[in-house]
């Protein structure tokens, strides 16, 4: 029988113990002595979330389809058992076998949110791992980094011996392979790092050197092995029929933040919003068959007992075979007791149609993203959307028995003006008289208008890569010119307004943005007790300016500087397949206010096309 790695006592003291108990239904148990590589999938916070994330799932059923291979799962300890493992020194352990991770041959960890980066560096100390590359040994796990924000892993280059840049399922075999041999000839941690950093989307921070302009810009960037390729091209799955997905899915045994089966249906986006990362980092668009998730929501229910499924992509709408799969999923499971979650669709007559089918409308809300309140705003962010759509969507839907609605929007967005902030509330008010417009009988119960406003952060990788951002200070006051705008709004009552925290948002564009040379304040931060960042309760924002101070980084010439044209950045030296020049023509058409159409609308030339599957103005191929 397993013996769990914490003591009954500890387990009744702490929150919510089965987070670190495992033996769920489908995690895979193995036989040490009969596997070559022992692999801990780590997910910087707690089970609930990381649980949900379909990309671990996805990697740890890849993996250990391999027989000699052992693929166990890790998460964030809450704080109250953070405190007690480092009193009592208990080391970090993976779910599946409860054994500590530093016996592992590699510990990954996917890196979501720049929030999380010091729960990064709590699961090595945890661990028992020294925090930097350099001081590791073949005693310690290759500490292998991936995910959306591997895609400037710069912050965290010393922490890491390895980044995966792109999607998981095309080099992993290789890089394993690649291990077994180089320990198989006695090879040093070192020999095999310079492998892998010949196999095509591995990055080796280790084996690089930035250099830096006297006003601390970068001024090169250059590999210093020959192993080292000067660009590291990112990786992308084209034939998504043929990819590795979970049919058996862990199934956890306290609720987490999504419980319930996941189709994928398909990767990339066509919209190119000039805000958005995953819209250019997930080029091309790829689909999965209709036939093929069809097959997969019948075994994946039959495997789990989950009684909801939900499709997961960057934009549901553009899914060419939408209506055949939602009408599919309708017909073969609302009978049967299965709920069907459809986000991230746009709000027209067919959708609407197929929510009222699958919702219970008197507790759900609707959600639309207008991002912003004018039309000139949505015009410099390429949202594609317009008033006419946006009121037009809400009234289809407040006929069609809601009355609940939530808006997101962004505040700081480049050139944004008080009319531009003034407009979020505007625009509320607008959709809430679009329901008062609508005959009484056809109402359902009072009309919620929730907006919701987080702040801008200029990610790599998009053409708003270039903008600066706001003090924090300046993002409270537009909060408040937008809450002061509410206040004057004719159907008031039936609005509500929230807004995120501009500390946390500060934080997360210095990491976003940054070089090396933070690095060392974001140990200094974790050294002052701040772990999860991206929770409200746990973020301290003291510590951090201390750790600013304490190193003497000043977090302004990551976030308040605007970047010339010409500036080297962190993370140029990766290939997205969407071209800088693209990224900067997109910038200028911004400042122009002029909208670029749609994929499926006309081919733009970013680049993307490169990687192959390529989406162009006929839904075709580009190559």
């Amino acid at each position: 029988m397993r013996k769990l790695a914490l003591t009954d006592e500890i387990l009744l003291n702490i929150e919510k113990p089965a987070r670190y108990t495992g033996g769920e239904v489908n995690s895979v148990m193995k036989d040490t002595e009969k596997v070559d590589i022992r692999f801990a999938m780590c997910f910087p916070d707690v089970y609930e979330i990381g649980m949900s994330h379909l990309g671990i799932q996805i990697l740890y059923d890849m993996f250990n389809r391999r027989e000699d291979v052992w693929c166990e799962r890790v998460y964030s300890p809450w704080v109250d058992l953070h405190k007690i493992m480092k009193e009592q020194q208990i080391p970090l352990f993976a779910l599946e076998s409860q054994e500590p991770v530093r016996k592992f041959d590699f510990l990954g960890i996917t890196l979501q949110y720049e929030m999380c980066y010091t729960n990064v560096l709590q699961i090595l100390d945890l661990s028992q791992i020294p925090l930097h590359s350099a001081d590791r040994t073949w005693e310690d796990p290759i500490v292998i980094g991936g995910g959306p924000c591997a895609y400037n892993p710069e912050p965290l280059a010393e922490f890491f011996d390895l980044f995966y840049i792109g999607e998981g399922e095309t080099v992993y075999d290789q890089l394993l392979d690649t291990y077994k041999r180089c320990r198989r000839e006695g090879n040093s941690r070192l020999q095999f790092l310079e492998c892998a950093a010949g196999i095509e989307g591995i990055y080796v921070p280790g084996l690089y050197e930035p250099s830096y302009h006297e006003d601390g810009t970068l001024a090169d960037f250059r590999p210093l092995s020959p192993h080292a390729p000067a660009k590291v091209k990112k990786q992308a799955v084209m034939a998504m029929d043929e990819a590795v997905y979970p049919m058996n899915p862990v199934v956890p045994f306290i609720k987490a933040t999504q419980d319930r089966v996941v189709l994928e249906i398909m990767r990339g986006c066509i919209r190119g919003c000039r805000f958005c990362q995953a819209g250019m980092i997930y080029r091309p668009t790829r689909e999965r068959s209709a036939e093929t998730l069809k097959q997969y929501a019948r075994t994946m229910l039959d495997n789990t007992g989950h009684e909801e499924i939900c499709l997961s992509s960057l934009s549901s709408s553009d899914y060419s075979g939408l209506q055949e799969l939602v009408t599919f999923l309708i017909e073969e499971y609302q009978g049967r007791g299965i709920n069907i979650s459809l986000p991230s669709l746009r709000i027209d007559a067919f959708s609407l149609d197929a929510m009222q089918k699958v919702q219970d409308i008197r507790k759900s809300s609707l959600t639309f993203a207008p991002e912003a309140g004018s039309q000139r705003m949505r015009n410099v962010i390429n949202k594609g959307l317009t008033e006419e759509d946006i009121l037009e969507g809400a009234g289809q839907a407040f006929a069609g028995g809601w009355s609940k609605v939530k808006l997101y929007f962004m505040l700081g967005l480049p050139t944004e003006t008080e009319e531009d902030m003034q407009e979020i509330a505007v625009l509320a008010d607008k959709v809430a008289r679009t329901y008062y417009e609508i005959p009484k009988e056809q109402r359902h119960g009072k009309c919620q208008i929730t907006a919701s406003t987080s702040f801008f952060v200029p990610k790599p990788f998009t053409p708003f890569q270039w903008a600066s951002m706001c003090p924090a200070e300046e993002y409270v006051r537009r909060a408040a010119v937008v809450k002061h705008a509410f206040a004057g709004q004719l159907n008031r009552k039936s609005l509500k307004y929230n807004w995120h925290d501009a500390e946390v948002t500060i934080l997360e564009g210095v990491f976003a943005r940054g070089d090396r040379r933070v690095g060392p304040v974001l140990e200094e931060a974790y050294r002052l007790g701040c772990l999860f960042d991206s929770w409200t309760e746990t973020f301290h924002n003291e510590p951090w300016m201390q750790a600013f101070e304490n190193t003497g980084v000043d977090p302004d010439f990551y976030t308040l500087r605007s970047r010339s044209e010409e500036e080297l950045f962190p993370w140029d030296f990766i290939e997205i397949g969407v071209s800088r020049t693209f990224l900067r023509r997109e910038w200028e058409l911004a400042m122009k206010e002029t909208v670029t159409p749609n994929c499926r609308q006309q081919c733009s030339g970013c680049g993307a096309s490169g990687f192959g599957g390529g989406v162009c103005h006929e839904g075709k191929s580009e190559v």
